[in-house]
């Protein structure tokens, strides 16, 4: 279900909590997930994540951004992102659950573009501001400009499309990226900066848990690896788990117990750290 427009945004309550309910229940106090979904992610997907936390008692909002706007409008420049990304916080206070700590769970860069602009709007829009953010987890993230991956991700994600559009797509993309994001990068880093160069810098201070691959053909582990130092050099509490043969987005796949473990245990570190 969804609400202000975000029509593919989906709310999972727990048992007797109704949306805008003030009535206390076994839910009052438990943590909010919220779940950014890689570029073309199936919500069937990322429901297998989000019975993860649902287990776990906890009320979830799993939303995968549009895969045009990750891979073209941002490209272009054109800030597609920041909507979707405010009516998602806004979803906290229509649910009445603005209160309890949030965890966000980022899939790959379609998820971290989206995630740049959350973090954009809980520092400067003063609603959100009082939201107690607990930690964030990045699968198979953040990456820099790698056009090789970002082909192939979307080529994965256009697979099912006519061949000729297809090929149309990838051509209008790459060429775009190369102008845009490698050619003219110097000067149009100054009218929108880069997602990886955002985070890099970004304000927030809760832990972060990295999660990532040297076998990910799509986001390089090295640009996760520099991430994770320099966060952690602003003083940013890290932890980074390299599962060495997986492919991108398919950690839990692979290691379902595992996977599940260190974002559970992550989860109860980072609630029972976080004011109340």
């Amino acid at each position: 279900m969804g609400t202000r427009g975000l029509r593919d945004a989906v709310v999972e309550l727990q048992p007797g909590q109704a949306r805008g309910s003030t009535d206390r229940g076994p839910a009052e106090g438990q943590p909010v997930v919220i779940l950014l979904g890689w570029a073309g992610c199936q919500d069937k997907y990322l429901a297998k994540y989000s019975a993860v936390y649902s287990q776990k008692g906890c009320t979830v909002i799993r939303y995968t951004a549009p895969w045009r706007m990750v891979f073209f409008s941002e490209t272009f420049g054109i800030r597609s992102l920041q909507t979707p990304a405010r009516r998602l916080l806004e979803l906290l206070f229509d649910y009445r659950v603005e209160n309890r700590p949030v965890l966000f769970h980022v899939f790959s860069n379609g998820g971290v573009m989206l995630y740049r602009y959350i973090l954009e709007a809980l520092h400067t829009h003063t609603p959100f501001q009082s939201l107690r953010v607990a930690g964030t987890i990045f699968d198979s993230a953040p990456g820099r400009r790698n056009l090789q991956g970002a082909l192939r991700a979307l080529a994965t994600v256009l697979a099912s499309m006519n061949v000729l559009l297809k090929y149309l797509l990838l051509f209008t993309f790459a060429t775009t990226a190369v102008v845009l994001r490698v050619l003219l990068y110097p000067l149009t880093r100054f009218l929108h900066e880069s997602h990886y160069d955002a985070l890099l810098k970004a304000p927030s201070r809760w832990p972060e848990l990295y999660l990532y691959s040297k076998a990910d053909l799509i986001i390089k582990a090295s640009e996760i690896e520099l991430m994770a130092s320099a966060r952690e050099q602003l003083g940013v509490p890290v932890k980074a788990v390299d599962f060495s043969d997986s492919p991108h987005v398919s950690h839990m796949r692979v290691y379902p117990t595992y996977y599940r473990s260190l974002c559970t245990t992550f989860l109860a570190d980072c609630v029972g750290a976080s004011p109340p």
